[in-house]
């Protein structure tokens, strides 16, 4: 059994817990090095204090999941057939008196609760996903050299993005040719919806691309990120086109100012609302402070936005292996905004930047 699995059941065994059952595709993936979507179908694991998991995926999913290197029960199912009740078979065939049933609460729909209480009516429900967060929230050697490669990828795609900026192009026509050289580059699938942003759209902080032209004075804001191996990557630049107002400069200056002090700030030990206040004085000192809207940043990993969360009231102290975004911003509606944003991890010594695309303001 896999480390990850190991940790797990051992979890389960010292809660007492009879099974868990995870049915969230990046959680499954993390336990079992299987990523699938299923759709509407069940995909879960089967997990138990003692014994072997198992896997219940669709039939058509089998022959991935086993290429994945799953060694362990699958338990496979067409269109036609009840995966609920093959579950149930699967645990009266183990002979365990059921009691506590771990599930992802905030996953597991009101649907399949019920009919998973059909089989198992349990004493105890219990929640899986706190356990399953504080595992994933600490990254080892492997998970975090797979971050960089997937940050690397992300600093090329802002430098595409970039060096596409002409007066006339629309925020859509930049994605186009951001995505089509990621796909050149063997990029299967982006973190999520690319946004390039231009204009007074800069200003909201998740403004959805359309068909604004670029026009000279603009700035142009970009946050993306890509998919590698199961791991997400998410860096936000901005720059103007043309030529930068003193207001522009100010803003972009602050910002940059905001980040690098929130960077500094993180330290195992620190508490993580310290680094949200380190970014927020100096926005706030610099008379901005309404427009930063946001917390200055998130857990990164399997997920684009995973645990911790990087806010002012988190008192949880930053940990060797914790990896996560810090993106302070401007946003003003009259002007535009301004978000910079690098993916980090705690070392033993420190704070490590994933993200290397130049900071300092760059007028296109």
């Amino acid at each position: 059994m896999n480390k990850r699995l190991q940790l797990f059941s051992d979890w389960l065994q010292e809660q007492h817990i009879s099974l868990a059952l995870i049915t969230s595709s990046p959680n499954v993936f993390y336990l079992s090095g299987f990523w699938c979507d299923p759709h509407e179908r069940l995909l879960a694991l089967l997990a138990f204090p003692e014994g072997e998991p198992a896997l219940i995926c669709p039939q058509m999913e089998t022959a991935r999941a086993r290429q994945t290197g799953w060694e362990y029960e699958i338990i496979d199912y067409d269109d036609t057939a009840n995966p609920w009740e093959l579950i149930a078979r699967h645990v009266q065939a183990r002979n365990i008196a059921v009691e506590q049933i771990a599930v992802e609460k905030s996953h597991l729909s009101l649907e399949r609760y019920e009919q998973l209480h059909t089989y198992f009516q349990a004493h105890t429900w219990l929640n899986a996903e706190e356990k399953l967060r504080q595992l994933r929230m600490i990254k080892d050697e492997k998970e975090i050299a797979i971050l960089r490669q997937a940050a690397q990828l992300a600093d090329y795609a802002v430098e595409v993005g970039v060096s596409a900026i002409r007066e006339g192009k629309t925020e859509l026509d930049i994605i186009a040719t951001i995505e089509y050289e990621m796909k050149r580059k063997g990029v299967r699938e982006m973190s999520f919806a690319t946004m390039v942003l231009t204009g007074k759209n800069t200003a909201n902080p998740h403004g959805v691309p359309g068909q604004t032209p670029i026009q000279r004075g603009d700035f142009v804001l970009f946050d993306l990120g890509v998919i590698v191996d199961g791991y997400c990557s998410d860096i936000t630049r901005t720059v103007v086109f043309g030529s930068a107002t003193e207001e522009q400069k100010a803003i972009y200056n602050t910002v940059l100012r905001a980040q690098l002090a929130a960077i500094d700030a993180c330290k195992p030990g620190a508490p993580i609302g310290a680094v949200d206040r380190a970014a927020r004085t100096v926005i706030e000192q610099a008379g901005y402070g309404p427009y930063f809207t946001h917390r200055v940043g998130h857990g990164l990993g399997i997920e684009i936005h995973e645990y911790p969360s990087m806010n002012a009231t988190n008192t949880m102290p930053l940990e060797r292996g914790m990896t996560f975004t810090i993106e302070p911003g401007i946003y003003v509606p009259s002007i535009g905004g301004v978000r910079i944003e690098d993916d980090v991890f705690i070392a033993d010594d420190g704070v490590g930047i994933l993200t290397a695309y130049p900071k300092e303001l760059i007028v296109v």
